[in-house]
């Protein structure tokens, strides 16, 4: 259940404000539209999305090490915010 609850909030938290979310808001917010097809039309999207992601761990998990693998990806992320705050600091 952890690991459960580990995935769930980080990609809740994740998702929020994210442009997914806004297209989602944008879409909901037409008055022509049916909000209980924006809600399934988006949620089916997100399983998709995330089906599609599982496999390719899957599918990776057998031909690389996850160690180097996940030490690369926060790396990655650390020098992305590094340089989004660089760039904050520069228009500021």
């Amino acid at each position: 259940m952890s690991a459960f609850l580990t995935v769930f909030f980080s990609i809740f938290l994740a998702e929020l404000g994210d442009k997914t979310q806004l297209a989602t808001v944008l879409f909901a917010s037409e008055d022509e539209q049916s909000k209980a097809l924006v809600f399934a039309g988006a949620s089916l999207a997100l399983i998709a999305s995330t089906g599609l992601a599982v496999m390719l761990g899957a599918m990776a998990e057998r031909y690389l090490a996850m160690a180097p693998l996940k030490l690369l990806a926060g790396l990655g992320f650390v020098v992305i915010g590094v340089l989004m705050i660089g760039e904050h600091f520069r228009a500021a």
